[in-house]
Parts: structure tokens; sequence; C-alpha cells
């Protein structure tokens, strides 16, 4: 069976990807990770990656590569504490869901 991601979620997903890597991590690697646990494309990854760009939780450099530059993503402060949040949340989420999915009825 397979559950629908929303972009909080998805956003908390990346984040906590991202945050593994001191010294940040490019997208590729970060669309492999994401995949071990959820179904996600690249074109999917990249504008999570702008998105969270833009609302400051990543800082993002090029470096060269193989001749080539590649496209380093960091998390931020404001990053950590999005994520230290959204892990908050998901363990209260998933507890809640928990209960009711194996929960006795009576409570």
């Amino acid at each position: 069976m397979s559950f629908s991601t929303g972009a909080a979620l998805l956003d908390a997903v990346v984040l906590a990807v991202v945050a593994r890597e001191k010294e940040g991590t490019y997208g590729y690697k970060i669309t492999q990770n994401v995949k071990s646990a959820l179904e996600l494309s690249e074109s999917t990854l990249y504008p999570v990656l702008r998105r969270l760009q833009t609302e400051g939780c990543l800082t993002v450099h090029d470096a060269p590569c193989n001749g080539r530059n590649r496209r380093y993503y960091q998390i931020t402060e404001q990053g950590r504490t999005r994520l230290d949040q959204a892990r908050s949340d998901w363990r209260q989420y998933a507890a809640n869901i928990t209960q009711l999915l194996e929960g006795n009825e009576d409570e």
C-alpha cells in the first residue's frame, strides 16, 4: 500500500537528509536517499529544494566535481529549527495514527 506524501512531510524528509551531511549534499544523492523511503523523482525534488532555499532553510553552493560544477545544499539554522519542529509534529502524528490503527476501539 502506498500513502500520499504531502508537501510538509516531503520538506521534512528533504531537510533531514540534507542535515545528515555537515558540508552539504547534492541533488542526486538527496533523491537516492529519499527514494529509500518514498517515491520521488528528481523533477519533484528540485522544486522542493528551491522552495526550501527561498524560505531560508537551505543554502546552496557550487563545487567542481569531475570537471563539472555540482550544486550542494546545506541546512541553515532556520532549516534546523524547522526540522526539529517537523520531528516533534511527526512523533505526535505517528502516535495518533498508530493509536487509531492498532489501538483499542473502546478507548
